[in-house]
């Protein structure tokens, strides 16, 4: 069962929605995991990432000719710029869909990966967070959609009665963490929901990312934002 909290900044209020039944407090069970939000090349090879995977070099040789913006010219780039064998491998992991990404830095968080993904060659919102668990699994937090379940939720409902045309908009932010039960944690990320990307945020989505006491991610979820 989810409920919400949407701060509508826009509107000058905060709107705290009527649950369908209650939403999971920190220490309490987690909710059903979430396929959309963990990268489908997380069984892509045997890599497990770690701060081998970072690379931050000069990419302007693919900025311009007939090899721009392929994987290629990215991956001769980064070996050409010093890149490890990782993080060529990262990358090829990372650039699927026709879109290109590398991860330009790593940091542990109480037992978690957190890696910053760069899209070098997108128009808007070059930048990117994964999680990866105890198991190497990595969860985009920005692969937030308003799907159906989203819809579904009472606070997102009432967000879009305003602005029905309002969508989150990458990236998400870091908003805490929150211990759960039998030592797991929850991570916490915001991500705005605007009508167009240059349009005010019109709310905040919050989802809380849920990890047992061994860190394997066991779930995704709404979580109240408090004001």
């Amino acid at each position: 069962m989810r409920c919400s909290r949407l701060l509508l900044p826009a509107l000058g209020l905060a709107l705290l929605t009527a649950c369908q039944g209650r939403s999971p407090e920190p220490g309490s069970a987690p909710a059903k995991d979430d396929a959309a939000s963990v990268d489908k090349a997380t069984g892509d090879g045997k890599l497990r990432w770690s701060e081998a995977v970072v690379w931050d070099g000069d990419l302007n040789a693919c900025r311009q000719g007939d090899s721009a913006a392929t994987r290629d010219c990215l991956r001769d780039a980064m070996r050409s710029g010093g890149a490890s064998a990782d993080a060529v491998t990262a990358a090829e992991q990372l650039s699927t869909g026709g879109e290109l990404a590398y991860v330009t830095a790593w940091h542990e968080h109480d037992g978690l990966g957190v890696a910053t993904v760069e899209y070098p060659f997108r128009a808007n919102t070059n930048e990117g967070t994964r999680l990866v668990d105890a198991a190497g699994k990595r969860i985009d937090v920005d692969a937030v959609q308003l799907d159906d379940t989203l819809r579904a939720d009472p606070g997102v409902q009432e967000a879009l009665k305003a602005h029905p045309q309002a969508t989150p908009f990458a990236p998400a932010q870091a908003a805490g963490t929150a211990a759960l039960d039998g030592g797991g944690i929850r991570l916490l990320y915001r991500t705005p929901l605007r009508d167009c990307h240059a349009c005010p945020d019109v709310g905040q989505l919050q989802i809380g990312y849920d990890f047992d006491g061994k860190r394997n991610f066991i779930g995704q979820q709404v979580v109240p934002v408090t004001p």
